[in-house]
């Protein structure tokens, strides 16, 4: 049995955030288990730039952001396993992984930060009529072989889900000299961030066909053809507007979904809107000592909010481990209002303000103009924010400054969409 304070399960930019956090709070026996051969996570297949504007000022491409925290990894002495997979962990925060060098091993941690980030939605979710040919990806797999592993996927392409990885890849197969027949949302909007649909479509003169589907794919050995349908206000397909594209590829960008097999084993509860546990401010999940952060706990827009988030993760693994973290007698429920799909934190505990600013994560139903979020404890107003524009597809954030959240009463907090004209 190996003994470690933190055990952080996933190397990649919120498993580095938090470990080096815990490290700087005064914890040494720190263990990174990443699963894949490299440290840094999905940032190494993301070459385009955008990334670290708000942690660094500056503009870096997604392995010069990992970089920088796998080079603090290494200055600070953290120890880490690669080709290593966690198989199961237990309420007692054991760790049982296994790799090639070293077999079957159980870890004792005193606290588990989760950070296994998460999975791409697959054609087997969607239920995709017709054949199961060559040249049918997953927008991520795509990036993978194209940046890392050097393998053009297809010459005529054409892009089911408007997700950042979608939008993204769209640009990168023009680069390569690919045809983009379209990117193709179901909804009236574009599920990705709106700088991206810029950059990647309308800058390149790639269509991005919005009320769109694909409900057949046609081929034997390889895609050859696809049948596209208009599809209605519900998203589904509308009969009598079906046409056919010919392609050789199919990408799939269709949702994130955050890692919680090992939460689930656990018994960690798990937000409906999130897929991701539940956690209180100071991202700790409802088993003591065992928290969460990154991708596994909500899927983000921005990885620079990863990383703030996944530090106050780290920096409060490190407390617990000192017995400096407040035991919980009373939360307050943080609860999704009118237009509001979700909010991270879930729950707020009084004992751990500690005087310091709380930030709540979220994102809204649908788009709304001219709008404001409104945070009430019970009937009282604690803050009003004036919004220009938000849409599902951007992640919104408030921060409550610590006598605002003195003044809660009650056990509930809610935080919803005004609609009314500014």
């Amino acid at each position: 049995m190996l003994n470690y304070d933190v055990v952080v399960i996933g190397g990649g930019p919120a498993g580095l955030a938090a470990a080096i956090e815990a490290k700087k709070n005064g914890i040494e026996s720190i263990l990174v288990i990443e699963r894949d051969r490299e440290l840094g996570g999905i940032l190494q297949q993301c070459i385009h730039n955008g990334f670290g504007l708000h942690i660094f000022k500056e503009e870096l491409t997604g392995p010069e952001y990992a970089e920088r925290f796998i080079q603090e990894l290494y200055d600070l002495g953290i120890e880490y396993k690669l080709d290593t997979m966690v198989l199961d962990m237990t309420e007692d925060k054991i760790v049982t992984a296994i790799n090639t060098k070293d077999g079957l091993i159980n870890i004792q941690a005193k606290a588990i930060v989760l950070a296994m980030g998460c999975r791409e939605r697959t054609r087997g979710a969607l239920n995709i009529a017709g054949s199961r040919p060559a040249g049918v990806y997953n927008a991520g797999l795509a990036q993978r072989l194209i940046n890392m592993e050097g393998y053009m996927v297809g010459k005529k392409v054409i892009i089911l889900g408007s997700g950042d990885i979608g939008l993204i890849m769209a640009r990168r197969l023009v680069l390569e000299g690919a045809e983009v027949i379209g990117v193709l949302a179901r909804g009236g909007y574009a599920a990705g961030l709106g700088r991206n649909v810029v950059q990647c479509l309308e800058d390149y003169d790639i269509p991005l066909m919005l009320r769109h589907n694909i409900v057949k794919i046609n081929g034997k050995d390889r895609v050859e053809s696809v049948v596209v349908a208009k599809t209605d206000e519900n998203k589904m397909p509308i009969p009598g507007t079906e046409e056919t594209y010919e392609c050789d590829t199919v990408l799939m960008s269709v949702g994130l979904i955050p890692e919680n097999e090992l939460s689930n084993n656990v018994g960690i509860p798990l937000d409906r809107g999130t897929k991701g546990p539940i956690v209180n401010q100071s991202m700790e999940t409802e088993i003591s000592g065992i928290f969460a952060c990154g991708n596994v706990l909500h899927v983000h827009d921005v990885v620079d909010y990863v990383t703030q988030e996944s530090r106050r993760a780290g920096k409060a693994a490190a407390r617990y481990v000192k017995g400096e973290l407040d035991k919980v007698e009373n939360y307050i429920d943080i609860r999704p209002g009118k237009g509001i799909y979700y909010i991270v934190p879930q729950k707020l505990s009084k004992e751990r303000l500690g005087g310091e600013p709380l930030e709540f994560f979220m994102r809204v139903k649908d788009i709304y103009q001219e709008a404001q979020l409104v945070v009430k404890a019970g009937d009282k107003e604690i803050r009003k924010i004036k919004k220009k524009y938000m849409t599902p597809s951007e992640m919104q954030r408030i921060v409550l400054a610590p006598k605002m959240l003195e003044d809660i009463e009650g056990p509930t907090l809610t935080i919803e969409v005004l609609e009314e004209e500014i």
